[in-house]
């Protein structure tokens, strides 16, 4: 074999081999463009991608009662009424002003925006809108009863012009028009009738339109015809994630722009840590979310007030807020959220905090000693780590405090196992949580302590007590919460809720201990993260 012919020969693998190094080199350079990093700095109009361990179960808005839902749902729809970052008090929509009320306070008469349309093209009018409300209660869906047990009829009066008459009077009505799920959906893609829902897609006049509903990923696009201010990025993706760990790790990876819900304590506290070292913006936003202890004065020893009494004095909120939840709360003292004009720290003005004196002599007054103490049962939906931890510091605060007069016993179960039976009476007591379905004191109060059937020997056997797992029944309750439902007259409202929450402090149907705060963490590209006054990130007002 000549010289040549090898040289050729090593020549050609030479050039085999540059050939292929060169194939390899493009095909990792297209790889490579083609991965999306959503972190990176790019244009002010590119997508943002929300990192979130909340996992819808539908987006139909009929039957979408859970925030995981809602949160999508607000970000594509507009309603009659909504809310501006920061500022509780509603404001026009789809609507153009506020309700005209009748003097009887039945009827309420909203003029509809013009030059309005939904995703698939059909124009928005009155008559959609009322199709869209008439949809909500006659579906049956989980949150019918919000709007099923108050209207009475819906009707287009006009081209742009509804009219809705109630059954009873009820001052906070217009906030209810701005709940999510009373949103406006296109009459061509939806139909009236119980049970016929359409979870899988969503149809309304929002900035945003759906383009893919997957498992772990979903997909918004700007909608080109919306008739209000455009987003200010190219669209959203939505990336749903199994756990918090994997959302923490994610976030701290950069693998997305964004994370809200939800991360334990721990997660946010290091982040938090992180935050101050600048590498990424933390958000915080003080909730409307409150967490609480439902106490069934059905069962022993609570049947005695002095019991309720008693733990309301011995808990400590300071010890709770910093062992829990690492100081990402605000101590409550009452049902009512504290951003309300109309909230009173009543549990603060008639116990204080880790009030062991009082505790004990209360609890002396009821006949218990240290060889007959009260032994009162916990319960709370499992996997739910700040529950279970408060579970065992308020065991903890007991034992250390109460020299024997009072014990806990820690109980567990899995959640749809215990929000089913915690209004069938089962639970002594329970530790839960209360999302608002619309802005005002009337949903902190009604829900908790309204009882349509019962008696002071028996309990409530029908209404919001019930449900609630307090079984608390009072005359005098349900003619103030009738009253306030009725007071169009704010200064008379709020002397209204003022006796509710001190009657509520006096007789003890639940214990207020905290009101969250949310946390929005932000890649330090990313700015206009915002809550609305319901805890739904808006996802428009995002940019890079």
């Amino acid at each position: 074999m000549s010289l040549f012919s090898l040289s050729v020969r090593g020549w050609g693998r030479i050039k085999l081999l540059f050939s292929l190094l060169c194939i390899c080199i493009l095909l990792v350079s297209s790889c490579a463009n083609n991965q999306v990093n959503p972190s990176a700095s790019t244009s002010g109009n590119a997508r943002i991608t929300i990192g979130t361990t909340s996992k819808p179960r539908t987006l139909d808005p009929a039957d979408a009662y859970e925030l995981s839902s809602i949160s999508l749902i607000s970000n594509m729809s507009d309603r009659l009424y909504t809310y501006e970052p920061g500022n509780p008090e509603i404001k026009p929509d789809l609507a153009t002003q506020l309700p005209q009320v009748s003097e009887d306070g039945l009827i309420y008469t909203i003029p509809i925006r013009k030059g309005v349309v939904f995703h698939d093209g059909t124009p928005f009018n009155a008559e959609a809108m009322a199709f869209s409300i008439k949809r909500f209660i006659e579906n049956k869906g989980k949150p019918s009863f919000l709007l099923g047990d108050i209207v009475e009829s819906v009707e287009a009066t006009g081209e742009y012009e509804l009219k809705i008459k109630l059954k009873n009077q009820f001052a906070a009505f217009p906030a209810l028009l701005a709940f999510p799920g009373v949103c406006a959906v296109s009459p061509k893609a939806y139909k009236i009738g119980e049970g016929k829902f359409n979870p899988n897609n969503f149809v309304g006049t929002g900035a945003y339109k759906l383009s893919r509903y997957g498992t772990d990923l979903i997909r918004f696009d700007v909608f080109d015809k919306y008739w209000g201010k455009k987003p200010e990025n190219q669209g959203v993706n939505v990336q749903i994630l199994s756990s918090g760990v994997n959302l923490y790790n994610a976030f701290r990876k950069q693998a997305v722009d964004i994370a809200y819900l939800t991360l334990d304590p721990d997660q946010v506290r290091s982040l938090q840590q992180s935050a101050k070292q600048g590498k990424w913006d933390v958000i915080p936003n003080e909730g409307n979310v409150i967490s609480f202890w439902s106490l069934n004065r059905n069962q022993k020893p609570l049947d005695r007030v002095e019991v309720r009494q008693a733990i309301a004095a011995m808990i400590d909120r300071e010890v709770l807020s910093e062992r829990v939840l690492y100081g990402q709360s605000e101590p409550l003292y009452s049902l009512i959220p504290t951003g309300f004009d109309v909230y009173k720290p009543v549990f603060q003005e008639k116990y204080g905090d880790a009030n062991a004196e009082k505790a004990k002599e209360l609890l002396k007054k009821a006949g218990f000693t240290k060889d007959n103490p009260a032994i009162v049962e916990i319960w709370y939906p499992s996997g739910s780590a700040p529950r279970a931890l408060t579970a065992i510091v308020l065991k903890a605060l007991a034992k250390k405090t109460m020299e024997g007069l009072l014990e806990f016993d820690i109980n567990t179960v899995e959640s749809t196992t215990f929000f089913k039976n915690n209004g069938q009476g089962l639970y002594p007591s329970t530790l839960v949580s209360w999302y608002p379905d619309f802005l005002d004191p009337d949903n902190y109060t009604q829900p908790f302590l309204a009882c349509q059937k019962g008696t002071l020997l028996t309990g409530c056997k029908d209404g919001g007590s019930q449900t609630q797992g307090s079984f608390y029944y009072s005359d005098r309750m349900n003619q103030l919460i009738e009253q306030e439902r009725k007071t169009q007259d704010p200064v008379k409202r709020k002397q209204i809720f003022a006796e509710i929450q001190e009657k509520v402090a006096q007789d003890v149907p639940y214990i207020p201990l905290w009101q969250n705060q949310d946390y929005i963490f932000a890649q330090k590209n990313v700015e206009g993260a915002q809550l609305d006054p319901t805890q739904n990130l808006i996802y428009k007002n995002l940019k890079k």
